[in-house]
């Protein structure tokens, strides 16, 4: 074992558990002293002292002992310092060596059919829906067709999507280039935040890699807002064309202005503030459709809409009925994990340990899960 790489991934994974020194320690049954070494590179550890601190920070010892690769050409902004950042960025670059090791096992990389637009200068305002429209015709998706899988539509057209949650309100993803490995999009799939959070964010980070490759350097951190600006714009108009919208807007003038707006979000699987945000957009209505949505959905539902929360889903059904409210993420109407879900990663390991170039505990490792439930999930595929 490297100490050197023991002593980095300790360093990085402690600090973004917001752990100190003492309380790793004394939950791995070590003394101060004995894990500062160990951390420091100073000494190398025993296996069953690995364990005990691989326990005491709740990762696994591949964790700790895997060498991680630092990626440069990212886009991992904010404009709130992230404590648990170096983490992220650690996770992601595992995450991406384990897609790119499996692909080349078996010999199934897939070249991406979805390539960034030229540098530009000031562009005009209808750019982000004119590039969208590019996309759609990428993906091989009618102008006016609603996207139903974006992980799975994604990763078909050569852009790997990684699934991650992380306990942190204010980051909801982050992208990476070609040059370092991707094209590849990692979104936040916390339980708190709603699953059409996740797809927003999806589209929305497909959007940077296609209008801002210059903006892929890790080691710029604050946000451009008026590249936010368009990389929102071009996750509405991805998710929900021009034409399509303004159709299925006009079919349900019928329905209250609060009922009218979940159905839509519905049929295209966003949030409510996305339609609002195309309502706006699309000068439909103006900017006062924020405070006219939160009254009348006031009078609506009961209850007041607050912050960051979005509503609670107004009703159970079939499609819902087997995963806890809890991971709704309080959205109206609000989908299930399973409308986020990227499969090609799965499948890919599923071939490989099948045609044993893998081991099940590898196939754990990759997919993140315990040797357990990876003998409980190889048990329940069928052909």
């Amino acid at each position: 074992m490297a100490t050197s790489t023991i002593a980095f991934n300790l360093r990085l994974v402690r600090k973004g558990a917001e752990l100190s020194q003492e309380h790793v320690a004394e939950k791995a049954g070590l003394s101060r002293a004995a894990y500062r070494k160990i951390e420091t590179g100073e000494s190398e550890p025993r296996v069953s002292s690995l364990q005990a601190i691989a326990g005491a920070l709740g990762v696994k010892i591949q964790d700790l002992v895997a060498p991680v690769r630092e990626l440069q050409a990212v886009r991992f902004r904010s404009n709130k310092r992230l404590r648990r950042r170096e983490r992220i960025l650690a996770d992601a670059s595992r995450w991406l060596a384990d897609c790119s090791e499996i692909e080349d096992l078996l010999g199934e990389k897939i070249e991406c059919r979805i390539k960034p637009l030229p540098s530009r200068g000031a562009s005009s305002a209808d750019f982000p829906s004119r590039a969208a429209a590019k996309v759609r015709e990428a993906l091989s998706k009618n102008p006016d067709e609603p996207i139903r899988d974006i992980c799975g539509l994604l990763e078909a057209r050569g852009v790997k999507v990684c699934a991650m949650p992380v306990e942190v309100r204010d980051f909801f993803g982050l992208s990476i280039a070609a040059s370092d490995g991707g094209p590849a999009i990692v979104v936040n799939t916390w339980k708190n935040i709603s699953v059409e959070r996740w797809i927003f964010t999806a589209a929305h980070e497909l959007g940077h890699l296609v209008l801002h490759l210059g903006d892929y350097n890790v080691g710029e951190t604050g946000e451009t807002d008026a590249h936010e600006a368009e990389a929102n714009a071009f996750a509405s108009a991805l998710l929900m064309p021009d034409e399509a919208f303004g159709r299925e807007w006009e079919n349900a003038a019928g329905l209250s202005f609060v009922e009218r707006v979940l159905k839509v979000k519905r049929i295209f699987c966003v949030s409510y503030r996305t339609v609002l945000f195309r309502l706006v957009e699309s000068k439909i209505m103006t900017d006062t459709v924020w405070a006219r949505f939160r009254t009348e959905y006031k009078r609506f539902a009961g209850r007041t809409l607050l912050g960051h929360d979005e509503p609670v889903a107004l009703a159970k059904d079939a499609f819902r009925a087997s995963f806890p409210e809890s991971r709704m993420g309080n959205e109206p109407e609000g989908l299930s994990r399973v409308d986020f879900a990227g499969g090609r990663l799965s499948r890919l390991v599923r071939k490989a340990i099948e045609s044993e170039k893998i081991s099940l505990s590898r196939g754990a490792e990759i997919l993140r899960l315990s040797l357990q439930d990876m003998r409980a999930l190889a048990a329940s595929w069928v052909s």
